[in-house]
């Protein structure tokens, strides 16, 4: 992955397809700071134009997903005061990270969360923009930004379409803290994994299910689903169909069609496709 950009918050390891991204700054429970922020958006950036990747695993090492914001960073900005005319350090750092899971979420890729222990806060907004999540057994989610005094200002509306308003009210006003079943119940993951065994095993199928999606379709299919709620459907059913004719006449179309006629997989399958 030589194009890839140098990165001192994440280890970085392409298989296949998929680029396996680890949150590693696990003295700090790998707790979102801008760096890692500033990395995870030039990693997203750099693979939306490359098409041998196809999936994006993001999960956390030491054991933990990601704890929420950095404390230090937080220090740093309230002993920074802005002066006239500058913006507000907490209003930069608070929105860049909005910025970058603004990104995640609209990313052409499939964009997997594996979470384990503490997902809380950055770390709970960034499994509601997964496109696929899953859960190990000592995972805990939660939105605390109540109990300490602030606000989940850029995860709030993320969450609210991961799961519902009523939900979503529910978990933000009470600054509780959940499992995994629970978690699953909610929508918040999509399986729940009893060991680490399974939890890998859930990962190895979800990334064979990717590997016999054609990756256009899979992008452009993604990019419909942003849409529903956002525009009239009348509007958006054209422009489908008008997505769903250029698919069928393009080069996967042809492929996918010709594939199921003669029995044979197609060959965006081929593990090293």
């Amino acid at each position: 992955m030589e194009t890839l950009p140098h990165c001192d918050t994440l280890l970085l390891e392409k298989q296949g397809a998929a680029l396996h991204i680890t949150i590693n700054r696990p003295n700090s429970r790998n707790a979102m700071s801008l760096q890692m922020v500033a990395e995870l958006s030039a990693i997203f950036t750099e693979v939306e134009s490359n098409p041998s990747i196809r999936a994006l695993v993001i999960r956390g090492s030491g054991g933990h997903f990601c704890a929420g914001g950095d404390i230090k960073d937080m220090a740093g900005a309230r002993n920074h005061k802005a002066g006239e005319g500058e913006t507000d350090p907490f209003y930069r750092l608070n929105r860049a990270f909005g910025q970058m899971i603004q990104q995640v979420n609209e990313s052409s890729k499939v964009v997997i969360a594996i979470t384990e222990g503490a997902v809380m806060g950055g770390g709970f907004g960034l499994a509601c923009v997964s496109d696929v999540a899953i859960a190990g057994p000592t995972a805990k989610f939660g939105m605390p930004e109540t109990s300490l005094g602030i606000i989940p200002a850029q995860i709030a509306p993320f969450v609210v379409e991961r799961i519902g308003l009523t939900q979503a009210r529910r978990l933000a006003l009470l600054g509780l803290r959940i499992g995994a079943e629970e978690a699953c119940a909610l929508g918040i993951v999509h399986q729940a994994a009893a060991s680490d065994e399974e939890l890998n095993d859930m990962l190895a199928k979800a990334l064979d299910r990717i590997r016999h999606c054609a990756p256009n379709a899979t992008a452009q299919t993604k990019a419909l689903l942003h849409r529903v709620g956002h525009e009239p459907m009348s509007r958006l059913l054209d422009s489908a169909a008008e997505m769903f004719t250029a698919a069928v006449r393009s080069s996967e179309g042809a492929e996918g069609t010709m594939a199921f006629m003669q029995k044979r997989p197609p060959a965006w399958a081929d593990e090293n496709h």
